[in-house]
């Protein structure tokens, strides 16, 4: 096989389906354009046939189409894990657990301070708890992209059962509160109520969890610094 075959190959493995490409790149609980008269018209629903994020108000021309809640927390966006795990494989990606629920930020979020620690993210250097490499659903895909990874290894198949618009939560009652500050070196986080902006710090409403650390199948973990700009290249299997 020559050489541009492998490359094709390669390409062809990284490349991103169109929900997955759609989900990390949409603008969610913005005003829909078409409902601008109408009230609760934040597009907060990721339709994973169309690949687009729609209102409240958008949902019955979609209503056959596997729909996946989009929910707000620190002012950026997150998707349940128990949702999220059903397309992809989450593993390695830290979650918070906000008001009983567990979730994954969709892509990396800013980040003003610097500290030197063991244990960060892969692409963005996030400080992160052990056994966690990846800070949100974006980190972990363009790291394994990066390294030339196969997509499709991690992927699973969309059950529309799954996603189906009677499991949708949008009247309110379903949402994560905002607050304005977040702990990154706390593996739980848990808001009091969906109007509170205060997070406890006590140690009786945090649970640490100890996982068994495992690597990411078929890769060598770096131990060096971890920039985005120059990550450390890892085999594949």
């Amino acid at each position: 096989m020559v050489r541009g075959d492998h490359e094709e190959e390669r390409m062809v493995a990284a490349t991103k389906p169109a929900w997955l490409e759609g989900l990390m790149s949409e603008t969610f609980f913005s005003s829909c354009g078409i409902h601008e008269s109408r009230r609760k018209r934040e597009k907060n629903v990721f339709c994973l046939l169309c690949c687009l994020s729609v209102c409240p108000h958008c949902l019955p021309s979609h209503r056959p189409h596997p729909l996946l809640q989009v929910r707000r927390y620190v002012y950026q966006d997150v998707v349940r894990l128990s949702d999220l795990e059903k397309l992809i494989d989450c593993s390695y990606i830290q979650p918070y657990t906000i008001n009983g629920a567990k979730v994954i930020f969709i892509n990396q979020r800013p980040q003003s301070r610097v500290k030197v620690t063991s244990n960060v993210c892969f692409t963005c250097d996030r400080i992160l708890q052990e056994p966690f490499h990846f800070c949100s659903l974006s980190c972990k895909v363009d790291y394994l992209v990066y390294q030339g990874g196969d997509l499709s290894s991690i992927l699973y198949k969309i059950d529309e059962s799954d996603f189906t618009f009677s499991s949708l939560r949008i009247d309110g009652h379903d949402q994560l509160g905002e607050i304005s500050t977040m702990e990154d070196e706390t593996d739980n986080i848990v808001v009091i109520s969906d109007q509170s902006e205060q997070v406890s710090n006590s140690s009786k409403d945090k649970r640490k969890k100890k996982k068994e650390s495992k690597y990411l199948p078929g890769m060598v973990l770096p131990t060096g610094s971890r920039r985005k700009g120059a990550p450390h290249r890892a085999p594949f299997s």
